[in-house]
């Protein structure tokens, strides 16, 4: 992906186009994956989208993919570039070369260092979209508790404590972000952004790296551009790896995240796990795991082969 020893604008256009052809593909199991990890009374994976395509239509799988595709598009423009870019910098301050191809070591810094950058971008996108993703969920929760919990089998309605609904649902993600800012300030729109670091900065190492790897074992004649199978394929396997073991991070922070104002249930990041842990066990961080492994790869293939191709149109130019 090196072609030039100066700051490349290509890189960040054509991630810009990965993005948001990878939340097309992606978003429906990334509903399932947030409702899994934050929500309740899921039995398994399969239950968990039958109950939301029962209850909420095909719709139900794409709510809050607006904010998304908008925003994503734009985080994914900023990854794909700053991560290019960064290797061409650290090849032309170890090199003296910014076409120098990259060593394994290059390529992990540049990496950790994509990973860090994409929290400050990516934390308050991911916390819309899941609010948007779970506002059905809780709201439906807190007016059980407000309630007294009362079960299926009476005769009581949800609504029969009165709460504004504007405290409880979103208009959309506009509305979302104004209410966050209300309610709890500009800090608000990082919740959670401690758990994303855990997960980001070790998931874009274990996200790129593979993706070279299985691009260089599917190349073995060692061309300059992989065949567009290659880059499929070495994409998707890539996104599996990364998200199946950036899992356990990313319950915690889909939690924090999910956690309302009105009823917090975490202080932190230790008394999320915590209490995660004490009242259902080790097996929650790995809830959803199945689901970002199946996901991650047409997500990632999809988009490092969009990537890849754009690159190519561009610079063909």
């Amino acid at each position: 992906m090196q072609t030039s020893k100066s700051f490349r604008v290509d890189d960040f256009i054509a991630g810009w186009i990965a993005g948001a052809s990878s939340v097309v593909v992606g978003h429906p199991l990334d509903t399932v994956k947030t409702r899994l990890q934050a929500g309740k009374g899921y039995k398994n994976t399969l239950h968990c989208i039958l109950t939301i395509y029962r209850k909420e239509t095909v719709a139900g799988f794409f709510k809050g993919m607006s904010f998304p595709l908008a925003s994503i598009t734009v985080y994914n423009s900023a990854v794909f570039g700053f991560f290019s870019n960064t290797q061409r910098l650290i090849s032309n301050y170890r090199y003296g070369d910014g076409r120098h191809p990259c060593s394994m070591l290059d390529l992990t810094v540049a990496s950790m260092l994509t990973g860090l950058m994409s929290v400050s971008l990516g934390a308050p996108v991911d916390l819309v979209k899941i609010r948007l993703q779970m506002q059905t969920q809780m709201f439906l929760a807190e007016n059980l508790h407000l309630a007294g919990n009362v079960s299926n089998g009476t005769n009581i309605r949800l609504r029969s404590v009165s709460i504004p609904s504007q405290q409880q649902l979103y208009r959309g993600p506009i509305h979302c972000i104004s209410s966050i800012l209300q309610t709890e300030g500009l800090q608000g729109l990082y919740r959670g952004a401690g758990a994303m670091i855990l997960r980001d900065v070790p998931g874009y190492t274990l996200y790129f790296i593979p993706y070279a790897i299985f691009c260089d074992l599917l190349s073995p004649d060692n061309t300059s551009s992989p065949h567009p199978c290659s880059i499929w394929l070495a994409g998707g396997l890539a996104g599996s790896i990364s998200w199946v073991t950036a899992t356990p991070a990313d319950v915690v922070k889909s939690r924090m995240q999910a956690d309302a104002q009105l009823q917090r249930k975490y202080k932190g990041i230790l008394h999320c796990i915590i209490h995660s842990y004490k009242t259902e066990g080790v097996q929650v961080f790995f809830r959803g795991a199945s689901v970002n492994a199946i996901r991650g790869f047409p997500m990632s293939s999809t988009m490092f082969l969009t990537y890849e191709l754009s690159l190519r149109f561009f610079r063909g130019l």
